[in-house]
C-alpha cells in the first residue's frame, strides 16, 4: 500500500513540473522565442529575461537546468560610475539543428551554435561553436568532432538486444542483469 501512496505522489510531482515546462516554454515563446520542430526540454529551462533574443533550430535537446543569459547584469554597477552610466550589453543566442545541450549548462549572449553539436553537462559556453563539434567544460573549448565522439561512443557501446527498446520494463530488467560492472579509470591533470 505505501508505494502505492508513493508512486501516486511521484506522479502527482512528475505532472505538475512538466505542465510548468510546458508553461514556461509557452510564455517565453509567446515573447518571441523562436523553437523549431522536435525541440526537447524534458525538465526545468531558464529562458532569462529577453527570451526574444534567443533562435533554437529543430531536433534540439536541451537537459535540466540550463540557463540562457541575453544580457550582461555586470553593467549595473558600471553604470553607478561617471562616464559608464550608458554601460548595455545584450546579444542574440542561435542553437543550430541536431543539437544536444547537457545538464546545468550555461550560455552567453552573443553566440551560436551551429548544427550537430554537443555542449557538455555544466559546461559555460562563451564562445561559438561552429557545426559538427563537442564543446566542454567552464569556459566550454573544443574537445572534438562530432565523428570523434561518435566513434567514442560506438567503442564504448553496450551490447543488448535492441528490440528491448521497444518496452521499457524488459529493457531495464535486462540492462540491470547483465551490464557489466565496469568503471573509468582516475586520469592525472597535465
Amino acid at each position: 500500500m505505501k508505494i502505492f501512496i508513493f508512486r501516486i505522489l511521484l506522479k502527482i510531482y512528475s505532472l505538475y513540473h512538466s505542465l510548468l515546462n510546458k508553461a514556461s516554454l509557452e510564455a517565453a515563446k509567446h515573447r518571441g522565442m523562436k523553437v523549431g520542430k522536435s525541440f526537447n526540454m524534458p525538465d526545468k529551462v531558464y529562458f532569462g529575461t529577453e527570451p526574444y533574443l534567443i533562435e533554437i533550430g529543430d531536433h534540439v535537446n536541451i537537459a535540466a537546468g540550463v540557463r540562457f543569459v541575453n544580457h550582461g547584469g555586470t553593467t549595473t554597477l558600471l553604470r553607478r560610475l561617471p562616464g559608464y552610466e550608458d554601460a548595455r550589453i545584450f546579444g542574440r543566442i542561435k542553437i543550430g539543428n541536431n543539437c544536444t545541450i547537457g545538464i546545468n549548462c550555461v550560455i552567453m549572449q552573443d553566440v551560436q551554435i551551429g548544427n550537430n553539436c554537443i555542449l557538455g553537462a555544466n559546461s559555460v559556453l562563451s564562445q561559438s561553436m561552429p557545426d559538427n563539434t563537442v564543446f566542454i567544460g567552464n569556459p566550454a573549448q573544443f574537445l572534438c568532432t562530432i565523428e570523434d565522439y561518435g566513434d567514442i561512443v560506438l567503442k564504448n557501446n553496450p551490447e543488448y538486444p535492441r528490440e528491448l527498446e521497444k518496452d521499457r520494463k524488459k529493457l531495464d530488467e535486462y540492462v540491470k542483469a547483465n551490464l557489466p560492472y565496469k568503471f573509468k579509470k582516475a586520469r592525472r591533470i597535465k
